[in-house]
């Protein structure tokens, strides 16, 4: 038995669950830790692969100023999605797995719907009967209300697809999780393309097509989690709602204010550009079509972070239960310094191909979008390790200290953004960003250690590595490559033991497809 094994022995579930006993034939597959992060990865290349290019596409055939449009309105769905149903399909990563161990998944799913349905369908009424004023608020004008009328529709779907997202990765689920998204980036490719070649070349279209595409999605998840609802087995007694409510509504209210402060830092610094800059209302979209561009390559990063984040939750939280809680800082401290090396080695990779990018796939038309990117992949990475540390809160039920740390950062942010904005332009805004990121990482380290969760000299070597891609692509390529050497035959980044429990784990997954069994170096 390894060190690890010894340090982290298994402890046997208190109850035998329908989804995870053998005997009974589940209804819908569960993944393992290390499946799900591989399946995530293998999915994510052609799902972001379709992504990026869809991105590309987009910027090259429209407008600056309809670019614009097109990314404050999904900024806007991005706010509103959450808020609309206070968040509470956010508690399903934490307690789905609590309440299937008594019995009551049946009741819990049940309750939660009704509530996300009735909160949503009141909430896209109300965007529809106020759109002139929500114009005003996100685009300066009131002349988009259209436009807002139909994010409207939009905002119904897009609350129903969160909501099996959720579900899916609480369930554990990854093949379809990430099959939702698959499906959901394609046909997005396929019908906001086809829409602006066939219809306008115009945001509109892209509402429309993102719309359509989340309704196949969420459809493709109806379909598959009927088995779920038929097979859950049905509560033996009944529970009462202020049991249930009393219990998850603290832990949505937190999350809601963590879903909101989140997508605030997504968006609070184009809500500034738009407000604040100066320019017209014109000039302002145009600035915020600049910036959409230099997210384009950042925001994968992103993203993909945002799913590890949301997908380890609920294999931690088993953990938590099970009172393995030094399991739980082991496992999220390697994660954080494996995925934080993808981010550095990603960035690095954009900033080298990024003068190809921007002077031949954009056309030229963003030349501000490319002065600012490498501190947009700064903030990137820095947000991307955010997302993934503050789960250790949420194990620990202190989702409002993540809350707290996000408000921090925002807090920082908008004075910020007020000085360096009519000062530096479009870099001001950006630079602000980078700011808060950089306090919001610090402050949830800080909590995290108050609780228990210690980082190494080798993670917090990982935080600042995103740094070196603003000195050039060629000093980051030889960073990286000093880094690579050091977390191969070196000590320094990864413990001898986080090197053997990564190799114990990648060799068991390769005897399933029989590669070669990989071998630490040898010690001289």
């Amino acid at each position: 038995m390894d060190a690890a094994a010894k340090r982290f022995p298994r402890t046997p579930s208190p109850v035998s669950l329908p989804l995870d006993n053998p005997e009974h034939t589940a209804p819908l597959r569960t993944d393992t830790l290390l499946d799900s992060v591989l399946i995530l990865l293998a999915l994510t290349v052609v799902q972001r692969l379709v992504g990026f290019v869809r991105a590309v596409l987009f910027c090259r055939w429209l407008d600056v100023e309809q670019l614009g449009l097109w990314d404050m309105t999904f900024s806007f769905l991005l706010i509103a999605a959450p808020l609309s149903v206070m968040a509470i399909p956010g508690v399903f990563g934490r307690y789905l797995e609590h309440y299937r161990q008594q019995g009551q998944l049946r009741t819990f799913l049940r309750r939660a719907a009704l509530a996300c349905g009735g909160l949503g369908a009141a909430a896209c009424i109300a965007v529809a009967l106020t759109r002139r004023w929500v114009s005003l608020l996100i685009f300066g004008t009131e002349s988009q209300s259209d436009l807002i009328a139909l994010a409207a529709g939009c905002l119904a779907v897009v609350i129903v697809y969160n909501f099996l997202i959720e579900l899916c990765v609480a369930l554990r689920n990854i093949r379809l999780s990430s099959a939702m998204q698959l499906t959901n980036s394609v046909a997005f490719a396929v019908l906001g393309l086809g829409l602006m070649l066939g219809w306008q070349c115009s945001a509109k279209s892209v509402l429309l097509g993102y719309g359509g595409s989340c309704l196949i999605a969420a459809l493709l998840a109806v379909f598959c989690l009927r088995g779920v609802w038929r097979t859950s087995p049905r509560p033996a007694l009944p529970m009462r709602q202020a049991a249930l409510w009393s219990k998850v509504a603290p832990f949505a209210a937190w999350m809601l204010m963590v879903s909101l402060l989140t997508n605030l830092f997504e968006v609070v610094d184009r809500y500034m550009i738009i407000h604040f800059s100066g320019a017209s209302v014109d000039g302002a979209l145009s600035l915020v079509g600049n910036y959409h561009a230099s997210r384009v390559a950042p925001v994968l990063l992103v993203s993909i972070a945002a799913m590890l984040a949301a997908m380890i939750t609920p294999h931690l939280s088993r953990d938590w239960e099970a009172g393995r809680r030094d399991l739980v800082a082991f496992r999220l401290r390697l994660l954080l310094k494996v995925f934080g090396l993808g981010l550095f080695a990603a960035a690095v990779a954009v900033v080298v191909v990024a003068p190809l990018l921007f002077d031949f796939a954009f056309k030229g038309k963003f030349p501000d979008g490319l002065s600012v990117l490498p501190w947009t992949l700064v903030y990137c990475c820095w947000f991307g390790m955010l997302m993934i540390a503050q789960n250790y809160l949420f194990c620990a039920e202190r989702a409002r200290l993540g809350s707290v740390a996000l408000l921090g950062g925002l807090a920082l942010n908008v004075p910020l953004n007020l000085i360096l904005l009519p000062r530096l332009g479009l870099e001001g805004a950006v630079l602000a960003t980078a700011a808060a990121n950089a306090l919001a990482l610090g402050l949830v380290c800080l909590f995290n250690r108050r609780l228990g969760f210690r980082l190494d000299a080798g993670a917090r070597l990982v935080m600042v590595l995103p740094m070196v891609v603003c000195l050039g692509p060629w000093v980051s390529v030889l960073v990286l490559a000093a880094v690579a050497a050091e977390a191969f035959w070196g000590t320094r980044l990864f413990s001898p033991e986080e090197k053997q429990r990564l190799v114990e784990r990648l060799n068991d997954f390769g005897k399933r497809f029989g590669l070669k069994r990989f071998a630490l170096p040898a010690k001289k």
